[in-house]
Protein backbone atom coordinates (compact mmCIF):
# COMPACT_ATOMS: atom_id res chain seq x y z
CA UNK A 1 0.00 0.00 0.00
CA UNK A 2 2.78 2.51 0.79
CA UNK A 3 4.79 1.57 -2.41
CA UNK A 4 1.58 2.19 -4.54
CA UNK A 5 0.77 -1.46 -5.53
CA UNK A 6 -2.62 -1.63 -3.69
CA UNK A 7 -4.94 0.57 -2.04
CA UNK A 8 -6.16 0.81 1.30
CA UNK A 9 -9.76 1.58 3.12
CA UNK A 10 -10.48 1.89 6.63
CA UNK A 11 -13.81 1.34 7.44
CA UNK A 12 -13.65 1.75 11.35
CA UNK A 13 -10.99 0.03 13.04
CA UNK A 14 -10.68 -2.61 9.43
CA UNK A 15 -9.26 -2.21 6.63
CA UNK A 16 -9.66 -3.72 3.16
CA UNK A 17 -7.18 -3.48 0.75
CA UNK A 18 -7.61 -4.20 -3.18
CA UNK A 19 -5.86 -3.73 -6.39
CA UNK A 20 -4.93 -0.48 -7.82
CA UNK A 21 -7.52 -0.67 -11.07
CA UNK A 22 -5.75 2.92 -12.35
CA UNK A 23 -2.30 1.03 -12.85
CA UNK A 24 -4.21 -1.63 -14.99
CA UNK A 25 -4.33 -0.72 -18.60
CA UNK A 26 -7.50 0.62 -20.07
CA UNK A 27 -9.45 -1.69 -22.24
CA UNK A 28 -11.10 -0.27 -25.31
CA UNK A 29 -14.33 -0.52 -26.93
CA UNK A 30 -13.40 -3.05 -29.23
CA UNK A 31 -11.66 -5.34 -26.80
CA UNK A 32 -14.94 -4.53 -24.29
CA UNK A 33 -17.66 -5.58 -26.75
CA UNK A 34 -15.12 -8.97 -27.43
CA UNK A 35 -15.13 -9.87 -24.30
CA UNK A 36 -19.00 -9.41 -23.79
CA UNK A 37 -19.73 -11.58 -27.12
CA UNK A 38 -17.12 -14.08 -25.48
CA UNK A 39 -19.05 -14.14 -22.06
CA UNK A 40 -22.16 -14.64 -24.18
CA UNK A 41 -20.88 -17.19 -25.67
CA UNK A 42 -19.57 -18.66 -22.47
CA UNK A 43 -23.13 -18.31 -20.84
CA UNK A 44 -24.84 -20.26 -23.21
CA UNK A 45 -22.31 -22.69 -23.53
CA UNK A 46 -22.92 -23.57 -19.36
CA UNK A 47 -26.40 -22.98 -19.46
CA UNK A 48 -26.40 -25.89 -22.60
CA UNK A 49 -24.34 -27.97 -20.51
CA UNK A 50 -25.98 -27.53 -16.82
CA UNK A 51 -29.28 -28.56 -19.01
CA UNK A 52 -27.18 -31.57 -20.47
CA UNK A 53 -26.29 -32.49 -16.43
CA UNK A 54 -29.34 -32.26 -15.51
CA UNK A 55 -30.85 -34.67 -18.14
CA UNK A 56 -28.08 -36.98 -17.41
CA UNK A 57 -28.74 -37.11 -13.61
CA UNK A 58 -32.74 -36.92 -14.54
CA UNK A 59 -31.81 -40.35 -15.75
CA UNK A 60 -29.58 -41.98 -13.72
CA UNK A 61 -32.29 -41.55 -10.99
CA UNK A 62 -34.40 -43.62 -13.37
CA UNK A 63 -31.59 -46.49 -14.09
CA UNK A 64 -31.30 -46.37 -10.51
CA UNK A 65 -34.54 -46.74 -9.31
CA UNK A 66 -35.11 -49.60 -11.87
CA UNK A 67 -34.01 -53.45 -10.98
CA UNK A 68 -31.26 -54.17 -12.59
CA UNK A 69 -30.99 -57.30 -15.51
CA UNK A 70 -29.95 -59.99 -12.15
CA UNK A 71 -32.70 -58.78 -10.10
CA UNK A 72 -34.98 -58.74 -12.97
CA UNK A 73 -34.50 -62.37 -13.68
CA UNK A 74 -34.69 -63.38 -10.24
CA UNK A 75 -38.49 -62.03 -10.13
CA UNK A 76 -38.84 -63.56 -14.25
CA UNK A 77 -38.49 -67.06 -12.24
CA UNK A 78 -40.17 -66.08 -8.82
CA UNK A 79 -43.62 -65.04 -11.16
CA UNK A 80 -43.60 -68.11 -13.13
CA UNK A 81 -42.83 -70.24 -10.29
CA UNK A 82 -46.37 -68.45 -8.63
CA UNK A 83 -47.59 -68.83 -12.09
CA UNK A 84 -47.18 -72.78 -12.13
CA UNK A 85 -48.42 -72.87 -8.32
CA UNK A 86 -51.44 -71.12 -9.22
CA UNK A 87 -52.03 -73.23 -12.58
CA UNK A 88 -51.83 -76.30 -10.27
CA UNK A 89 -54.36 -75.06 -7.32
CA UNK A 90 -56.92 -74.51 -10.19
CA UNK A 91 -56.22 -77.68 -12.08
CA UNK A 92 -57.13 -79.47 -8.42
CA UNK A 93 -60.47 -77.23 -8.36
CA UNK A 94 -61.35 -78.05 -11.20
CA UNK A 95 -60.74 -81.72 -11.24
CA UNK A 96 -62.10 -81.80 -7.87
CA UNK A 97 -65.66 -84.10 -7.92
CA UNK A 98 -67.51 -82.22 -4.63
CA UNK A 99 -68.26 -79.51 -6.44
CA UNK A 100 -71.12 -77.63 -4.78
CA UNK A 101 -74.36 -77.06 -7.70
CA UNK A 102 -75.92 -74.34 -7.55
CA UNK A 103 -79.20 -75.33 -5.93
CA UNK A 104 -77.31 -76.37 -2.87
CA UNK A 105 -75.70 -73.08 -2.59
CA UNK A 106 -78.69 -71.71 -3.30
CA UNK A 107 -80.49 -74.00 -0.38
CA UNK A 108 -77.87 -73.39 2.22
CA UNK A 109 -78.15 -69.57 1.33
CA UNK A 110 -81.70 -69.65 1.98
CA UNK A 111 -81.49 -71.51 5.03
CA UNK A 112 -79.11 -68.95 6.68
CA UNK A 113 -81.41 -65.94 6.45
CA UNK A 114 -84.19 -68.28 7.81
CA UNK A 115 -82.08 -68.92 10.91
CA UNK A 116 -80.64 -65.21 10.67
CA UNK A 117 -84.38 -64.12 10.78
CA UNK A 118 -85.18 -66.08 13.34
CA UNK A 119 -82.37 -65.32 15.65
CA UNK A 120 -83.04 -61.16 15.18
CA UNK A 121 -86.97 -62.29 16.20
CA UNK A 122 -86.16 -63.92 18.91
CA UNK A 123 -82.98 -61.78 20.14
CA UNK A 124 -86.14 -58.68 20.02
CA UNK A 125 -88.38 -60.83 22.17
CA UNK A 126 -86.49 -61.99 24.75
CA UNK A 127 -84.75 -57.83 24.81
CA UNK A 128 -88.09 -56.60 25.18
CA UNK A 129 -88.96 -59.40 27.80
CA UNK A 130 -86.37 -58.49 29.61
CA UNK A 131 -86.45 -54.87 29.17
CA UNK A 132 -90.29 -54.98 30.54
CA UNK A 133 -89.05 -56.86 34.23
CA UNK A 134 -86.12 -54.24 34.07
CA UNK A 135 -88.63 -51.38 34.25
CA UNK A 136 -89.68 -52.91 38.42
CA UNK A 137 -86.22 -54.46 38.98
CA UNK A 138 -84.73 -51.96 41.73
CA UNK A 139 -80.87 -53.08 40.46
CA UNK A 140 -79.06 -52.63 37.61
CA UNK A 141 -79.69 -54.46 34.22
CA UNK A 142 -75.89 -55.74 35.02
CA UNK A 143 -77.24 -57.21 38.13
CA UNK A 144 -80.28 -59.24 37.04
CA UNK A 145 -78.57 -60.53 34.37
CA UNK A 146 -76.11 -61.99 36.70
CA UNK A 147 -78.49 -62.68 39.12
CA UNK A 148 -80.71 -64.90 36.31
CA UNK A 149 -77.65 -65.73 34.50
CA UNK A 150 -78.27 -64.52 31.43
CA UNK A 151 -75.48 -64.21 28.28
CA UNK A 152 -75.49 -62.13 25.82
CA UNK A 153 -74.39 -62.41 22.22
CA UNK A 154 -72.29 -59.13 22.97
CA UNK A 155 -70.38 -60.92 25.91
CA UNK A 156 -69.38 -63.36 23.86
CA UNK A 157 -68.27 -60.77 20.84
CA UNK A 158 -70.96 -62.29 18.69
CA UNK A 159 -72.58 -60.00 15.80
CA UNK A 160 -75.62 -60.85 13.75
CA UNK A 161 -74.48 -61.64 10.02
CA UNK A 162 -75.51 -58.71 8.13
CA UNK A 163 -79.07 -59.26 6.14
CA UNK A 164 -78.47 -59.94 2.41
Amino acid sequence: AQQGRIREKAYGKQKIYFADQEQLPAASDTELHGLDGEIATLSTKVQALQQSCRQMEAELRDLNGSMTTPEMAREVEELRKDCASYTEKLERIKSATNHVTPEEKEKVCSEQKLYCKEWRRRKRMATELLEAILEGYPKSKKQFFEEVGIETDEDHNITLPAAV
